[in-house]
């Protein structure tokens, strides 16, 4: 087993590798505006899992999936020749469910910040349930009945 920041460095070197060089290497028109998220790589160097993601719509995302998928052996080979290391990792290209998580915290914050307002609107006409100082102050001892002796 390799070390672990070796293997980081390597997944590192992967991620740029990839992303600089995409359209060079897979050369279609129809490949989306692809972001290479994350590369992580096994203990062993073996094996290298790159997520992505596509901007555009459902279409764009199965077509740059084809795509890349197509053309992950020469992604492989041009990885392999600029790494410089005596094994090159097979790799495995994720689509990365980014958009989705975010869309999803997105629509949280919003439903939190709606019920905020309400609150807030709930509150603004809201009136103590009791005397509208339920405080004792110090008038308010000469007032009450005397203390048993």
């Amino acid at each position: 087993m390799a070390d672990p920041a070796r293997a980081r460095k390597i997944a590192d070197r992967i991620k740029e590798l990839i992303a600089a060089n995409l359209e060079q290497v897979v050369k279609d028109p129809d490949l989306g505006f692809v972001t290479i998220t994350d590369v992580r790589v096994t203990g062993d160097l073996q094996h290298a899992s790159a997520f992505y993601t596509v901007f555009g719509d459902e279409a764009q995302r199965e077509r740059t999936a084809e795509l890349l998928e197509a053309n992950r052996g020469r992604l492989r080979s041009f990885v392999g020749q600029r790494l410089g290391i005596r094994l090159t990792p097979t790799l495995e290209l994720i689509p990365d469910a980014l958009p989705e998580n975010a869309s999803h915290i997105d629509e949280l914050l919003r439903s939190a910040k709606e019920r905020d307002e309400d609150l807030a609107r709930s509150r603004s006409a809201a009136r103590p349930a009791g005397d509208p100082d339920p405080y004792r102050t110090k008038g308010d001892d000469e007032q009450s009945p005397a203390a048993p002796e």
